[in-house]
């Protein structure tokens, strides 16, 4: 039987066009974070596996991709490393380590693979990409404030309009279990928090019986406190930062939702989400998290983040039809054709001299009927196709034509840049 060529459940390989959705999407990501004085960071794939476990709650711990000991150990079947689950822990970590190397406050954006041995499911990948921002230092609400600007600026840029971003607080959490559920102990609500998180998933319903199985509170208990908790007063220092996020692209976007609850166990003040109506789970989410870095540090320190799910955005974009055509298009904005088999030397030229004058340029590399030769830049979205021809290598031009209108016009070959770059900007602007 011949080896399968499928890549690993939950992850994908990445054909040109992927590729460059995702180049898109990054790079707004990029622009727009370090707009807000965000600064790169990057860290390793792989961390000690202590760094990583007891960080992320009891269904988190189980999703990490473990790494068996290796050499002499490896029969052992122990793990001394993990594949890291999320960009925040990494941070942390970082921060523990470069303290006196850092400054007083410390805001990074970050865009790298995480790895979960999580179901795969439309939108959920077993490797995936995050986009990270974090703030370290500082325990002001002007944190999160800019961090939701942030973040719904990218989503706007990427030309999104009917988002919501869903805020909590983590300290409010246990107020709400005891009161509307009849909750009340401190490790049954950690275990409740779990279920509560999976409501835009599984539903009322699912979630009322998953409570029941849990032996947490009765399905009914359960059904009237979902309906009666809807109306949960929102506290206070959530109205401020809604409030300090007039004026910014996440004003009138932000709203209060008191089952929110975020499943990772290092959460201690505010927590947020991004959803549109048409995906089920979030495009992305974060929270405050000032005793994380303790757990490394020795000491407890502000911080707060963000991250943006670089799947899930693709996944939406593409369903809508979202991404400009630039985007979807060739990688090349022409294509030099070569004549016969004598004028291979003078296309290359060409293709030189088009480069030197700003374009990516492809060369089609055999001599095959001309007909052919167009027919391929079609097939490639290439929009300009380059023609040197006895009659134009004589009078010193190139025939240019343009594949989206059909026409076919003749420039000096000096100006053949020019003049491809000039169309090109035409039909971008229209």
């Amino acid at each position: 039987m011949p080896t399968s060529t499928k890549p690993p459940s939950g992850t994908r390989d990445f054909l040109p066009e992927d590729v460059r959705r995702r180049e898109h999407v990054i790079g707004v990501v990029r622009r727009v974070y370090e707009r807000y004085g965000f600064e790169p960071l990057e860290t390793p794939a792989f961390e000690n596996i202590e760094t990583l476990l007891g960080k992320y709650g009891e269904e988190g711990n189980k999703l990490i991709f473990k790494i068996l000991r290796r050499g002499e150990h490896e029969s052992t079947g122990e793990a001394d490393l993990a594949l890291r689950y999320d960009l925040t822990v990494p941070l942390a970590r970082v921060v523990a380590q470069y303290q006196n190397e850092l400054p007083k406050f410390f805001k990074r954006y970050q865009v790298q693979p995480v790895w979960r041995a999580d179901r795969p499911a439309k939108g959920r990948f077993r490797e995936f990409y995050q986009c990270d921002i974090d703030s370290i230092g500082s325990t002001s609400p002007v944190v999160e404030a800019e961090q939701l600007a942030a973040v719904s600026e990218v989503l706007t840029t990427l030309g999104f309009r009917d988002f919501k971003v869903r805020l909590n607080h983590r300290q409010e959490l246990p107020k709400l279990l005891a009161q509307y559920f009849a909750i009340d102990e401190a490790s049954k609500q950690a275990e409740a928090l779990i279920t509560l998180d999976k409501l835009d998933k599984i539903g009322a319903d699912g979630v009322a019986e998953e409570l029941e199985k849990r032996q947490l509170t009765t399905r009914a208990q359960a059904l009237v406190g979902l309906t009666e908790a809807v109306s949960h007063p929102m506290p206070d220092s959530l109205a401020r930062m809604i409030e300090l996020g007039q004026n910014t692209p996440a004003e009138g976007r932000v709203v209060f939702d008191a089952f929110l609850a975020r499943g990772l166990s290092y959460y201690t003040g505010a927590i947020m989400e991004i959803s549109v109506p048409d995906l089920a789970g979030s495009l992305g989410g974060g929270g405050r998290y000032d005793n994380l870095v303790g757990m490394f540090l020795g000491r407890d320190v502000p911080a707060c983040g963000f991250s943006l799910g670089l799947e899930r955005i693709i996944v939406v974009m593409t369903e809508r039809g979202m991404f400009p055509p630039h985007v979807a298009s060739s990688h090349a904005d022409a294509m030099v054709t070569i004549w016969n088999d004598d004028s291979r030397a003078d296309a290359l030229a060409l293709a030189g001299e088009l480069r030197r004058g700003g374009l990516r340029v492809d060369v089609y590399p055999e001599a095959d009927k001309l007909g052919k030769q167009v027919k391929y830049a079609s097939g490639r979205n290439v929009p300009f196709v380059t023609i040197c021809g006895d009659d134009e290598k004589a009078s010193g031009t190139v025939s240019v034509k343009d594949m989206r209108t059909g026409e076919q016009q003749t420039t000096p070959r000096a100006e053949t840049a020019s003049f491809i770059r000039s169309r090109l900007g035409q039909r971008e602007n229209l």
